[in-house]
């Protein structure tokens, strides 16, 4: 059953409280490629003068979410209250990490959990079983949903409009010589995955890197989220991935779907 397209971003107005929104602005500005910034890179960061992005780094600070030393500013462990929020809110993570663990030890593969936000997929929940990828990944991690299989199962979700406008709001870059760009190419791969109900990459993402997903649903049939294994192809081949381990992969799936039937989530 398709997602219903997500509600128009708020316009300013009353209901729009822009310091808190440029306050979430400085907050995303830290990554790990700026872990710690100046006033003046915060400022420029999150388009904001020096002077309003003093008050709400100084804010931010006063509310132990922020640390400085004068002159460079960074984020505390704090700032991780803001995710965990979420992620406790929902139940489907504490339900879905044994089965994720129990699937692991049965593939000896990496298997993780991704929500769908934007043209992004962004990682809840992640059971590793070594490093298989030069980009380190954990809870709160994002990919682009184009060239991942978590993320064309969760775009399968969508109406091709809908879908077609989230691939065509961002650059589609070849991340490797075998990454897919052309949207129409990629709605193509899209439909497949509504069709088959699970979606496999072969290295789009990262040389060497296969993976393959299927989708969490609700008691509704929505799907709210999607699960699946990764491994090194010069280890486990797709052909094989398909055969021996998407069967389990399924099943993990459509286990985690029917506890979150029970749980009415």
């Amino acid at each position: 059953m398709a997602n219903a397209p997500p509600a128009a971003a708020p316009k300013p107005g009353d209901n729009y409280v822009q310091s808190f929104a440029r306050g979430l602005k400085v907050i995303r500005s830290f990554s790990a490629a700026a872990p710690r910034q100046t006033l003046t890179q915060v400022a420029a960061q999150a388009g904001l003068t020096r002077a309003g992005a003093r008050r709400i780094l100084l804010t931010l600070q006063a509310l132990g979410y922020v640390e400085g030393d004068g002159k460079l500013f960074w984020l505390t462990p704090r700032i991780l209250d803001l995710g965990f929020a979420y992620l406790s809110s929902m139940p489907i993570w504490n339900l879905a990490e044994p089965v994720m663990e129990a699937l692991v030890s049965q593939v000896k593969e990496s298997c993780s959990a991704a929500a769908l936000d934007g043209a992004d997929i962004v990682y809840v929940l992640r059971v590793p079983t070594r490093k298989i990828m030069s980009i380190g990944l954990g809870v709160g991690s994002r990919l682009p949903a184009y060239c991942t299989s978590m993320g064309r199962v969760l775009l399968a979700s969508l109406p091709d409009e809908e879908v077609l406008r989230r691939l065509q709001a961002v650059p589609r870059k070849a991340l490797t010589r075998h990454t897919l760009t052309d949207a129409d190419v990629l709605l193509g791969k899209i439909h497949q995955a509504r069709r088959q109900g699970w979606c496999l990459v072969n290295q789009e993402l990262e040389e060497g890197l296969i993976s393959v997903a299927a989708p969490l649903t609700n008691r509704a049939g929505r799907t709210i989220a999607a699960l699946n294994i990764s491994g090194q192809a010069n280890r486990t081949s797709a052909k094989l991935m398909q055969e021996t381990m998407l069967p389990s992969l399924l099943e993990a799936a459509a286990s985690i779907s029917r506890l979150l039937g029970v749980q009415g989530a």
